[in-house]
């Protein structure tokens, strides 16, 4: 099968981020590919919580998410939106951190929140707070499609390899990855990450990316990684986004995650042990 990664560029501004996304995924459908996908934050990122909360909108009354369900339906694709920032009715005033799996005729076919909040120093003077503002899922999400089973997780979610083993013994086999890297934790950590989760669950991983500098109406910002990946169950890198907004397509062979599942069959192997 025919797969898209959309790697974009988001700025603060919703309206414009759906626009140029649109524009990507048409081209990915006109380019034949049967399953599209978007990074996290599709609908923009801020470092301004009180301009974002204005800016965000209920799961039911978001016009991003309206506008691809009616794109995907429009196409007759699937469509991953890697991740919404969406308002909740927390107590807290958290939002949420929402990935949506389109089916094509329009409908919601499967919706995840993501567990792993980003608390990280990635250095004295770049820290990041996801909790501050995002409140954590709580379930793992496997998705029936036509063409395979499908494990939803997003972006900080690759460094617990605990999750993926879960959804791949659930029966995932293709494992989608949205994301928002860190430049600086992506040129270290983005590649080995991604492979080395394909490689233990013997499954596709599908990773769109954010990419390039995240301008803000305040002049500020953030710079992410890029480097949309479609890895292999074998764990090669069958395609690489670079750095520029745009698509990547690439062809599936779903055999080859039973084949790699058949020489190393690792998910049936796990023992009890005592300790630490």
């Amino acid at each position: 099968m025919r797969v898209a990664l959309v790697q974009l560029t988001v700025t603060d501004d919703p309206v414009v981020n759906l626009a140029a996304t649109l524009g990507f995924v048409r081209q990915a459908q006109t380019q034949g590919a049967q399953f599209i996908l978007t990074p996290e934050c599709t609908n923009g990122l801020w470092s301004n919580r009180a301009a974002q909360k204005a800016q965000l909108r209920r799961e039911e009354e978001d016009p991003t998410l309206a506008a691809l369900r009616e794109e995907a339906a429009k196409l007759g694709v699937w469509l991953l939106i890697g991740s919404l920032a969406l308002l909740t009715g927390d107590a807290d005033g958290r939002f949420a951190n929402r990935s949506f799996l389109i089916s094509p005729d329009g409908s919601v076919a499967a919706r995840y929140d993501k567990i792993h909040m980003f608390d990280v120093n990635v250095t004295e003077t770049e820290v990041y707070r996801e909790s501050a503002a995002f409140r954590p899922g709580t379930a793992a999400v496997i998705a029936q499609t036509p063409f395979a089973r499908v494990g939803m997780t997003v972006c900080y979610d690759v460094r617990f390899a605990h999750l993926y083993r879960r959804l791949a013994q659930g029966g995932a086999q293709i494992l989608t990855v949205p994301a928002a890297f860190n430049h600086i934790t992506g040129a270290a950590h983005w590649e080995t990450l991604l492979r080395a989760r394909a490689i233990e669950n013997g499954a596709f991983v599908l990773a769109p990316a954010q990419t390039g500098f995240h301008a803000e109406a305040d002049g500020k910002g953030r710079r992410t990684y890029g480097h949309s990946l479609a890895i292999g169950p074998w764990g090669e890198v069958l395609a690489d986004g670079g750095t520029e907004p745009g698509v990547t397509v690439v062809d599936l062979d779903l055999s080859q995650g039973i084949e790699a599942r058949r020489r190393v069959p690792s998910l049936v192997h796990d023992r009890g042990f005592d300790g630490p």
